[in-house]
């Protein structure tokens, strides 16, 4: 390239870059190798983290170079070799978060080489696996684990609680399909009394009838009589739910809880006999939240059951539910007045024209979620009535969207933000939470890390969007 672009300073380019997408930033990489190691500054790269699949064999040292420059602090690796996790245990040493995608009882123990660890997902075990404090060579510095499809040597409550406790600093835990068959309750009963300081916790419900019909008293882990208090816990999720896996006053145990978001496994629509049953426990759970600002519900009963509970608190609300009626629509807003954030998809119906009723329930919104399917035109731009509306994400995908967006957007004097592409996600986020949640946004591009050569362009079709074997792969942490 021509002298000229070097005559700019380096922070000028790197404030022009920091505007650019993923996607321009790799095309501006591959022009010349004066930009590809501007465009490889940290600044540009912060909180993104890199998928590693070892395809195509060991990573050659100008791929490593390239990814120190970008002070890449978190990988999601998907082999189980040895070799391959000694090489970026000696290439990247200073990376403080770590996804396994698939694990072993080898793999796991490489994991003492990352000294800096602060959070680690394990999934996918293809056999069971010992977690201990040694595992991690600073055990008192992890403070999320996240552990999915995971099995231990045995499938006693007490070999999981076992294991999560001697990581007392956690801050963030989440367990699912551990292969553990003993009632839910039991399990978070027995993990809040051994980790004083969690405060999000995220456990798939055992598809059993709950034979206790209040929260246990005594610790059955061995701890103290009596029930657990829980003062850290600030947020609770539950998969796979259905509405007798816990006791009626189970929110006892975490009346502090800002945040509740429950998975069902079916809505009232997919039962057997169609038949919704006449006790509703999330009813209960909710009025025993007395401080609850974040709410999220997918599927489960009909939303007249439980809307009459949810606390006027709440400014945060998800509802991914089935057979939601105008009248529940206005019931909500009547319940929360001061709602901010409203991510709403109903199933297997459509908002459409009750899209134009929005802006008169929920008039304090700032961000909004949904679909644009069988909304007519002026019900959708009807939303320009919402003035304190910010950030407006469209759930499907439409030919004509960004014109529409346009328009939208125009008669709020682009104050607004419109997204017609789903946002990335935590890359330590579990796959089965995501079913309410925009799919990853993934970016791939070819690097030619065996020889070193600058990047090429990156072709954006669909498969680009997706992990691909031989590729470098970035997510946002």
């Amino acid at each position: 390239m021509a002298q000229p672009p070097r005559q700019l300073p380096s922070e000028v380019w790197n404030h022009v870059f920091g505007y650019l997408s993923a996607a321009d930033k790799f095309r501006v990489r591959a022009c010349c190798k004066y930009f590809r190691k501007l465009v490889d500054h940290g600044s540009l790269w912060r909180h993104w983290a890199v998928v590693l699949a070892f395809h195509g064999g060991s990573y050659n040292g100008p791929f490593w170079t390239s990814l120190r420059r970008r002070r890449v602090t978190g990988a999601v690796v998907r082999s189980t070799r040895v070799k391959d996790w000694r090489q970026l245990a000696q290439s990247l040493p200073a990376l403080t978060t770590l996804v396994m995608d698939q694990s072993s009882q080898k793999s796991l123990a490489c994991l003492r080489d990352f000294r800096h660890l602060t959070r680690l997902a394990v999934r996918s075990s293809c056999s069971s696996l010992l977690l201990d404090a040694s595992t991690v060579s600073e055990p008192g510095r992890l403070t999320h684990l996240s552990m999915c499809d995971v099995t231990f040597p045995t499938a006693a409550l007490g070999s999981v609680v076992s294991a999560v406790s001697r990581f007392s600093n956690l801050t963030s835990l989440v367990c699912h399909h551990m292969g553990v068959f003993e009632e839910t309750i039991l399990m978070v009963h027995s993990i809040l009394g051994c980790l004083p300081k969690l405060k999000h916790l995220s456990l798939s419900v055992v598809h059993k009838l709950c034979t206790f019909h209040n929260v246990p008293g005594p610790d059955p882990a061995g701890g103290a009589q009596g029930p657990v208090e829980a003062p850290a816990l600030s947020s609770l999720e539950l998969i796979d739910c259905m509405d007798h896996s816990l006791p009626e006053d189970a929110m006892k145990l975490m009346p502090g809880l800002k945040s509740l978001a429950v998975f069902y496994r079916h809505s009232h629509q997919e039962l057997p006999d169609r038949r919704p049953s006449p006790v509703c426990h999330l009813r209960t759970w909710l009025s025993d939240l007395p401080q609850l600002s974040t709410l999220a519900i997918v599927k489960g009963p009909p939303v007249n059951k439980y809307v009459a509970s949810i606390p006027p608190t709440v400014t945060s609300l998800t509802l991914c539910v089935s057979g939601l009626s105008s009248k529940d629509m206005t019931a909500m807003a009547a319940r929360v007045p001061d709602l901010l954030h409203l991510h709403v998809d109903p199933w297997p119906s459509r908002l459409g024209a009750h899209t134009a009723r929005i802006p008169l329930l929920f008039p304090k919104l700032r961000r909004l979620k949904l679909r644009h399917e069988r909304v007519p035109e002026n019900k959708f731009l009807a939303l320009h009535l919402l003035r304190d509306l910010r950030y407006l994400e469209i759930l499907d995908s439409r030919p004509h969207l960004p014109e529409l967006a346009g328009k939208l957007q125009a008669l709020t004097n682009y104050r607004l933000e419109v997204k017609t592409s789903p946002c990335p996600r935590d890359v330590l986020s579990c796959s089965c939470v995501c079913q309410v949640l925009p799919r990853a946004l993934v970016l791939c591009f070819p690097d030619g890390r065996h020889s070193g050569a600058p990047a090429a362009p990156p072709r954006l079709c669909p498969q680009d969007w997706l992990p691909g074997s031989g590729r470098l792969d970035y997510v946002l942490l």
